[in-house]
């Protein structure tokens, strides 16, 4: 089992806030949307977005416009042209987006902005032929790196790729073999300080599209996954496992000739 990752998820206090920010500053367009009782549910991504990409879902519940960033979940990463972040940098600048981390600040390899609701994102440097503004990777903070990579690999069957070690942290990225090039990676960050960290409602979940719900649902079972929400308690349209520090993962089936991307 190496599922593709399908989309990360926020939750939003204010949706159409939130959605004209995506619009005009990363240019994105609304994909589907679902109305549910009490909440919203809207897929966004750039208008060219291969089927092994990522789309960021937003969630917004009605009556609940106070949600808790927390520190567990660090930033989702989109994709600028190399050689091009200050150029887009500045477009956002231009734009009225909210300045976190400029390029000179990060050695002009990258920089950070933050939505309406604080969720940082980053700007990260790649091929031109990716579409801009897609997503690279996200970022999630956790209390141990072994164990962290070794629920990726064990779990999901993800390789790492790809390691930055400093004085302080370590950062690891996990992703399927061989993955497509459009496809959306996981950072997993590592303070050396022993420091706890506060999951928080503003961030919900990763989602992992799998190729047989039930039977990928078993698998993870048997590799000792935590039981959190599955497949029959959601109408056996989806489920949810939780990695060592309480990251929530959602597991989906895609069907890309169907009316909606969503299940419901």
């Amino acid at each position: 089992m190496q599922g593709t990752l399908d989309h990360v998820m926020m939750r939003v206090a204010d949706l159409e806030t939130s959605l004209e920010w995506y619009r005009s500053h990363l240019e994105y367009e609304e994909k589907d949307r679902y109305e549910g009782d009490g909440f919203t549910i809207v897929y966004l991504g750039p208008e060219e977005l291969g089927e092994e990409a990522a789309m960021l879902e937003l969630t917004h519940n009605e009556g609940e416009d106070d949600l808790e960033l927390g520190d567990a979940w660090g930033h989702v990463a989109v994709r600028v042209p190399e050689g091009e972040l200050e150029d887009h940098y500045e477009r956002l600048m231009e734009g009225g987006v909210e300045d976190y981390r400029d390029p000179e600040s990060c050695g002009g390899s990258y920089a950070f902005v933050t939505d309406p609701d604080g969720h940082e994102i980053e700007l990260v440097q790649r091929d031109p032929e990716l579409p801009t503004w897609s997503l690279d990777h996200t970022m999630i903070r956790v209390e141990d790196a072994d164990e962290a990579l070794g629920f990726w690999t064990r779990k999901f069957e993800y390789q790492a790729v790809g390691r930055w070690e400093a004085d302080t942290f370590a950062n690891y990225f996990v992703e399927p073999e061989d993955a497509a090039e459009e496809a959306m990676a996981v950072e997993l960050t590592y303070n050396y300080d022993g420091q706890t960290y506060d999951v928080g409602d503003a961030w919900g979940h990763l989602c992992v599209r799998v190729d047989d719900l039930q039977e990928d649902w078993e698998t993870l079972l048997e590799r000792e996954a935590e039981d959190y929400r599955d497949p029959e308690s959601n109408d056996d349209m989806y489920a949810f496992t939780k990695d060592q520090d309480g990251h929530e993962i959602e597991l989906l089936e895609r069907d890309f000739e169907a009316e909606s991307l969503f299940p419901f």
